[in-house]
C-alpha cells in the first residue's frame, strides 16, 4: 500500500483504504514551508531548521501557539548529529502526526523535532515473523504491512491514528490489543545522538503509561525511534477482514469528520470516561470553538475556531465534573505542553 493511501479520505465507507486519521485533516507536511522556514547552516548538518512554526499545523486538533524551533531531519544520522549539537538544557520534543497533543496558545519553548521524514523505514526482519518500524511510520501502517505479509496481531494499530514513537512513548491501545503486548525491541536515541536498542524488560509498562526502570528524573533524555514487532504467522485475508470490521467500527463510534486528538482521557478502572461525562451532562457542551462531542464524550472537537485554552477549559470542566459527581480522577491521555496566554 502506498503511504497517500494512508491519509487518503474516503468516498463512502471503504474502511480497508484508510485509517482512522484520514477523517480529520491530516498534519501539514514539514515541507509545506512557512515564511519563518530556513536551511540550517551549521557545519554537518543537512536537515531543516525552522523558527516561529505554528504547530496548529502539525497536531490533530488544528490549533495552538507556535514552537520557537522546529527540526526536520534529513535521516537518522542527521538527526544523531542535530541532537548532539544542542545546547544543555534546550528542551526538545518529538512529532509524529501530533493525535495527542496540544500546545498552548503561548507557544512552545525549545526545539521540536518532526519525525515523519527521517524515521520511515518499515521491513520484515529475522526470520520473517518481526517487522521493525521506524518511530515515524504511521501505526495503522504497521497493522496493514502484517496483514499483507501473512502476520497476524497487530490490526488494533489500524485504530491508532498517530505513529510508532507515539504508540510506544504510551503504551497506544484499542479494541483489546496494546502496542507493548507485541514489541519486542526498541530503539532510542538520546541527547548526544547515541542510538541504543533495548527491550521490553527494561521498561516499566502499564495502561496507556511507559517508563524506564531505574531511570532517575535528572536521567539523559531518551527518545523511541523504531521498534520491533514480534507476531504470529496467520491468515492475512482474515486480518485484513479485521482491520476493516475495527475501522467501520470506529467510523460508527466517533466523531472523526472533525479535527479531535481522538480519546483525551483513560477510562478509569471498570469504567468508560465518556459515559461519566456523559452522565455529567456535559455532551455536546462547548466553550468558544470547541465542544465535546455529541457522538462520543470523550472526544473534544474543533468546530472550526478553537483555541487552545478553549480545548484545555473543555478538558478542566470534565474533569472537575466528573470528580464532583463521581469521585474519579480522570487523567488525560492527551499531552498539553506550551505557555498559555
Amino acid at each position: 500500500m502506498r503511504t497517500d493511501e494512508l491519509t487518503r479520505g474516503p468516498r463512502g465507507i471503504h474502511a480497508r483504504d484508510v485509517h482512522p486519521s484520514a477523517f480529520i485533516p491530516p498534519a501539514l507536511p514539514a515541507t509545506a514551508a512557512g515564511a519563518d522556514e530556513t536551511m540550517t547552516d551549521r557545519p554537518g548538518l543537512r536537515g531543516e531548521l525552522r523558527e516561529n512554526e505554528p504547530m496548529a499545523r502539525h497536531v490533530s486538533w488544528r490549533a495552538g501557539g507556535a514552537a520557537e524551533r522546529a527540526y526536520v531531519p534529513a535521516d537518522l544520522t542527521d538527526l544523531q548529529a542535530f541532537l548532539g549539537a544542542l545546547v544543555a538544557g534546550e528542551p526538545v520534543w518529538f512529532v509524529g502526526l501530533g493525535s495527542n497533543l496540544l500546545v498552548r496558545d503561548g507557544g512552545l519553548r525549545g526545539t521540536v523535532i518532526f519525525t515523519h521524514r527521517a524515521l520511515r523505514q518499515i521491513r520484515l526482519d529475522g526470520d520473517g515473523r518481526e517487522i521493525y518500524a521506524d518511530a515515524g511510520v504511521a501505526s495503522p501502517k504497521v497493522a496493514r504491512f502484517a496483514a499483507l505479509h501473512d502476520l497476524v496481531g497487530a490490526e488494533f494499530l489500524a485504530g491508532i491514528p498517530g505513529t510508532v514513537g507515539g504508540a510506544l512513548a504510551m503504551n497506544a491501545g484499542c479494541y483489546g490489543g496494546e502496542t507493548w503486548n507485541i514489541v519486542a525491541r526498541v530503539r532510542t536515541v538520546d541527547r548526544a545522538g547515541t542510538v541504543r536498542e533495548r527491550t521490553p524488560a527494561e521498561y516499566d509498562i502499564s495502561y496507556r503509561t511507559v517508563a524506564r526502570k531505574g531511570a532517575e528524573s535528572h536521567a539523559l533524555e531518551e527518545w523511541f525511534i523504531g521498534a520491533g514487532f514480534r507476531l504470529q504467522r496467520g491468515s492475512g485475508a482474515e486480518s485484513r477482514a479485521r482491520i476493516k470490521a475495527l475501522l467501520e467500527r470506529r467510523i460508527a463510534d466517533q466523531p472523526l469528520n472533525e479535527p479531535s486528538a481522538g480519546s483525551v482521557f483513560r477510562n478509569p478502572g471498570g469504567e468508560y470516561a465518556a459515559r461519566l461525562i456523559e452522565a455529567c451532562g456535559l455532551k455536546g457542551h462547548a466553550i468558544g470553538g470547541a465542544a465535546i462531542s455529541s457522538k462520543h464524550a470523550n472526544f473534544i472537537v474543533n468546530t472550526g475556531t478553537a483555541s487552545a485554552a478553549d480545548i484545555e477549559a473543555l478538558i478542566e470542566l470534565a474533569e472537575r465534573a466528573v470528580m464532583e459527581r463521581f469521585g474519579i480522577r480522570l487523567e488525560r491521555e492527551a499531552k498539553i505542553i506550551g505557555d498559555a496566554i
